[in-house]
């Protein structure tokens, strides 16, 4: 695997020049919009990176952004990657581990998910403050190269609190409801039973979704600490669920992306 984020990593230098980014983000579904604040100085599609998966997805991009934002350099994943696109632990987190060793001292995540928690409402949106992993690979199996992080991470804090505190102060500023929960991350692609819903509330979950748990993993993994924030598109309450699409998730994304593109913002700035 080292050879591989080396090899890639020369590639996407050659490409950039001398550009080295500060921040890494990571936008999620119908979350993509976000690049339109960036001022673009070079941009490279999946395909073309060597060792780079292809997102499948239709609505996802599958470009690899470099401009400024809020004054710092970035490099951001318009169109992240999923587990049940069929791609392997490791290589859904590959990029993370091409963007730490491009340079990057933070990384941001965004996610659209599903509400658990009943004081929460759909477009509302969630600083993630811890998550479960339901997921049934890990992308830290197998060989450990010590160059890449230790074989046993800590995990105790993975997301940084200073930056929950102060994208919750942000919000509050702006009048944005924004909630600090917990994520759980399953696998997909379907959507949860009533049961499943129920299940997930017990166990602590405040939000679900099919993402962000191995990128946070591998990020800890190499001492990179992260920020997430969910887009609530759908609200998985047992008592009164009602069938949701792809394109009702979409609308939502798009309709609360505005407020999280505020926060993520003026929180970049502040780094």
């Amino acid at each position: 695997m080292l050879d591989n984020i080396q090899s890639t990593t020369q590639y996407i230098k050659n490409r950039i020049g001398d550009f080295e980014p500060e921040i890494g983000i990571i936008l999620g579904t119908g979350l993509g919009a976000l690049v339109n604040e960036i001022a673009i100085e070079k941009q490279l599609m999946y395909a073309n990176i060597p060792d780079f998966p292809i997102s499948t997805l239709e609505f996802h991009s599958g470009k690899l952004i470099f401009g400024t934002l809020s004054g710092k350099k970035v490099v951001a994943m318009q169109g992240r990657l999923h587990y049940y696109e069929g791609y392997t632990m490791q290589q859904i987190t590959f990029p993370v581990r091409v963007m730490k060793t491009l340079g990057i001292k933070t990384l941001l995540v965004s996610n659209a998910s599903g509400a658990l928690n009943p004081a929460f409402k759909k477009g509302d949106l969630m600083v993630i403050e811890d998550h479960i992993n339901l997921q049934p690979d890990n992308p830290l199996l197998g060989r450990n190269d010590s160059e890449l992080g230790p074989r046993f991470p800590d995990m105790s804090e993975p997301y940084k609190k200073s930056m929950i505190d102060k994208a919750l102060a942000i919000a509050a500023e702006n009048n944005i409801i924004c909630h600090k929960g917990v994520y759980v991350a399953v696998t997909g692609p379907n959507l949860e039973t009533r049961a499943e819903y129920k299940y997930l509330r017990i166990i602590g979950g405040d939000a679900v979704g099919m993402s962000t748990a191995p990128e946070v993993i591998v990020a800890n993994h190499m001492s990179l600490p992260v920020f997430a924030i969910s887009v609530l598109t759908d609200e998985g309450f047992p008592e009164t669920l009602k069938p949701v699409s792809v394109e009702e998730i979409l609308a939502v994304a798009s309709e609360s992306e505005p407020k999280m593109t505020l926060i993520l913002k003026n929180l970049i700035a502040g780094l």
